[in-house]
């Protein structure tokens, strides 16, 4: 499916590895520009190298996007490199799990308030776009109580809520904003690859949770960000889309 992006304009934060890398991709595929973020340089100078020779314009950038004046740093220049933000997709996650108070105010600064000051850094040149559209990345524990139902689950329920009132009050300026929730996704060096090795009895746990018998990889998770960010999606906004190959069980109404 032709997905008419074809000289639009992503930003992804947490671009160089898992589920932002594999958004970057599928966008630079379907001819899109992508500005992508990452804290770490050198992954983001080795993702660029990489992701170059895909198709379109790629440019990486190293932010730490808890830091607040970077990140509007970022999305200025980004705006500024390829003359406008037509698709943004907030993707970091601090991943702080357990229940501490140091893990609720990094989870609030990293998870939920990127999110909030990407958009508004991005908001004047969405504006400025014919197809602006913004999707957040949550999580199944935002949906339902799971073993990280404390600062990082509570934070990504926020983000669906938040999320929804932006679709609210944004679609009479023709900008749409969804939030996809990903369920288990294993990549190397990834969380549960991280669980696999030091903590098996959890990882066949979560495994044995899933009805397909596996969990899902990071194209898979990618492709549902990638599609609500299309103009393909034009009428689809304030919906939260749940990818976890029927691992919630749930009845969304």
């Amino acid at each position: 499916m032709d997905l008419r992006m074809t000289g639009l304009t992503a930003v992804v934060s947490g671009g160089t590895r898992g589920i932002g890398r594999a958004a970057v991709e599928m966008f630079l595929e379907e001819g899109a520009n992508v500005a992508f973020c990452a804290r770490n340089a050198d992954e983001v100078a080795a993702a660029e190298g990489e992701l170059s020779a895909i198709g379109p314009k790629v440019k990486g950038t190293a932010v730490d996007v808890g830091d607040r004046s970077a990140l509007e740093a970022w999305i200025a220049d980004s705006a500024e490199t390829f003359g406008g933000i037509d698709m943004l997709v907030a993707n970091v996650s601090a991943l702080a799990i357990p229940d501490s108070e140091e893990n609720w105010e990094t989870s609030f600064n990293v998870d939920m308030m990127h999110t909030v000051r990407m958009v508004n850094a991005s908001m004047p040149h969405l504006e400025q776009s014919e197809h602006g559209s913004i999707v957040t990345v949550s999580s199944v524990s935002g949906r339902e109580v799971d073993f990280a139902s404390g600062p990082y689950g509570t934070i990504k329920t926020a983000i669906i809520a938040y999320t929804q009132g932006l679709a609210y009050h944004l679609a009479g300026k023709g900008i749409r904003a969804n939030t996809v929730s990903p369920g288990n996704t294993y990549f190397e060096g990834g969380v549960w690859e991280q669980i696999e090795g030091g903590n098996p009895e959890l990882y066949s746990m979560a495994l044995g949770l899933n009805p397909t018998g596996r969990m899902g990889s990071p194209r898979e998770m990618a492709g549902g960000i990638v599609f609500l960010s299309s103009p393909v999606s034009s009428f689809t906004t304030g919906t939260n889309l749940v990818i976890d190959g029927a691992l919630t069980k749930g009845v969304q109404v």
